[in-house]
């Protein structure tokens, strides 16, 4: 157990890094880029389910997420579960900070 809550707590922590670093990220959307730089969430069910929240307060957060230029890009789009896959762009192609 205690190597859960230290995953978790490192989650966190990486979190608050990316919000500290990009002060428009809400908590959600940087942890929707955590977890898929960490390879952990992959898809907007996945991350939704991970963190216990509503999958559609994760759809509103990724598809505001995914408007602004370089930071997060749509990769599918279910329509029949609604679930959204994502990935980061290449590190060369990401705006600088």
């Amino acid at each position: 157990m205690s190597e859960e809550v230290s995953d978790v707590d490192r989650f966190l922590a990486l979190v608050a890094v990316a919000r500290e670093r990009d002060i428009r990220l809400t908590s959600i959307q940087a942890g929707l880029l955590v977890a898929a730089e960490l390879g952990i969430a992959n898809d907007s069910r996945s991350f939704a389910r991970m963190l216990g929240i509503a999958h559609s307060l994760v759809l509103r957060e990724l598809n505001a997420l995914a408007e602004r230029d370089g930071v997060l890009e749509i990769v599918r789009r279910d329509a029949r579960t609604m679930r959204v896959h994502y990935a980061l762009p290449p590190r060369d192609e990401t705006p600088p900070s």
